[in-house]
């Protein structure tokens, strides 16, 4: 059973870790803030969370030790991290921070109009 555990333990570590160096490497090589913004929140989420699920097994496996707060800090930062990201990039593309040259789609900007005229802003 501690051989399964510790290869349980090892895999969410190692596939929390994996997704890290993918975010780092993302914030190295993307071209503008809104695809910085998008490798740091979705991927440096996802690995913290596989990084404490495997603290919490091994506590809860090894240590023979259930601790909640792990759950409860994995369900805030799955629900904050994606959310802080997008709303961060959108008050960005409200502030006027140009997209990469590039960029193929802008979704946004037909929206941003439309919310202009509703408010009379030009």
């Amino acid at each position: 059973m501690t051989i399964l555990a510790n290869g349980l333990v090892i895999v969410f570590i190692s596939v929390g870790v994996l997704f890290i160096v993918v975010t780092a490497i993302g914030l190295l090589r993307l071209p503008d803030l809104y695809t910085r913004a998008h490798a740091a929140s979705k991927s440096a989420t996802l690995g913290v969370m596989c990084v404490l699920i495997g603290v919490f097994f091994h506590f809860w496996l090894i240590e023979d030790h259930f601790n909640p707060r792990i759950l409860l800090g994995i369900l805030f930062l799955f629900i904050t991290g994606p959310v802080g990201g997008h709303i961060m990039t959108r008050s960005s593309y409200i502030a006027g921070v140009k997209p990469w040259k590039g960029t193929v789609r802008d979704d946004l900007a037909s929206e941003i109009e439309k919310m202009k005229k509703e408010q009379g802003i030009k």
